[in-house]
């Protein structure tokens, strides 16, 4: 299997308020070989800023992926139509200046946790149309835009999507895979990945845990090493793809109900089979035992910021024995 490049996304580190050489400073420092900006630096539209970057991040052979991208062009606040065109264009613009090919994009989260979310099956055709409409434009910037596998859509629906823009693996589209966001759309993370392995061209591995509650279920980030996510089994199957896919290191605190004991949420998960759903109780279980053992526990959001660096740190360590082990 090929080695894997072990970096930090710097959402991570955001309560360091380092600035964007810092970060690379602080990658250079603990051991991490790269750094993913998801979140786009107030700077990004200098031109000299991102040579700057790019440059600096050369000399010190890290690499570097890029963020800004949206894929849903629709205003979720509002529910109004949103041109994500020009925002995407930006992204990608900024990336292939950097000499990047990637942009992760992230448009929402957690939305059909609320009643009057829009249906799927009507972003997934809204998207489509407009993701369509941006392929020559990404292919013009040489650039792919990732989308994370965040609180938006299961792997299930995203394969339709790349289905109805004509997407294959390796095109204009593809996946930025974020680990444990995998739990709280109620898909296991092994699964999940090889239903979606293809598309994979950036990471946010991040470590999780699932646990019931009285309302249904609780999924929370985790130190890696220490939650449920099965690395070995997802890091083989990374190893397969013939191109190089970094592992970004992507933590932070807090956790997510998800009521899967109310008939009217479940149902908006219609891929959701029997045996996987049997797998993420059987995760549970396993999160109960290590939570009783107090091997594992939820981390406060609040509490985020005096324990990141440190813990960023034991993660960027703990994947560094899951990659040699692989």
């Amino acid at each position: 299997m090929k080695p894997f490049r072990v970096g930090i996304d710097a959402y991570s580190l955001k309560p360091l308020a380092l600035d964007p050489f810092e970060l690379l400073d602080w990658a250079i420092i603990n051991d991490a070989e790269g750094v993913q900006f998801s979140e786009v630096p107030s700077e990004a539209d200098d031109p000299g800023f991102l040579r700057e970057l790019a440059q600096y991040a050369a000399q010190n052979d890290l690499y570097l992926e890029w963020g800004g991208g949206e894929h849903i062009p629709v205003d979720l606040t509002t529910g109004r139509p949103k041109d994500i065109a020009p925002v995407n264009e930006r992204a990608a613009r900024q990336a292939a200046a950097l000499g990047v090919r990637t942009v992760r994009s992230c448009s929402g989260g957690l939305m059909r946790w609320r009643e009057d979310a829009i249906p799927t099956e009507t972003l997934l055709r809204d998207m489509a149309k407009s993701l369509r409409a941006q392929r020559t434009m990404f292919e013009h910037f040489g650039v792919k835009l990732a989308v994370e596998t965040h609180f938006e859509f299961t792997t299930f629906e995203l394969r339709r999507l790349f289905e109805m823009c004509d997407a294959e693996p390796g095109a204009y589209l593809g996946i930025c895979l974020d680990t444990m966001n995998l739990l709280t759309m109620l898909e296991d993370p092994v699964a999940a990945t090889r239903r979606i392995l293809p598309w994979v061209v950036t990471t946010h591995v991040k470590d999780g845990a699932v646990v019931l509650a009285k309302d249904g279920l609780v999924s929370f980030p985790a130190e890696i090493g220490k939650g449920v996510v099965d690395f070995a089994s997802i890091l083989r199957d990374l190893g397969s793809l013939e191109r190089d896919v970094a592992l970004s290191v992507e933590d932070h605190g807090g956790e997510f109900e998800i009521p899967v004991f109310d008939p009217v949420f479940l149902a908006k998960f219609p891929d959701l089979a029997a045996p996987e759903f049997v797998e993420l109780i059987r995760l549970a279980t396993e999160t109960k035992d290590r939570m009783d053992r107090r091997e594992l526990a939820i981390l406060d959001r609040p509490r985020w910021p005096e324990a990141c660096e440190d813990r960023v740190k034991r993660d960027i360590a703990a994947l560094r024995r899951f990659v040699t082990s692989a």
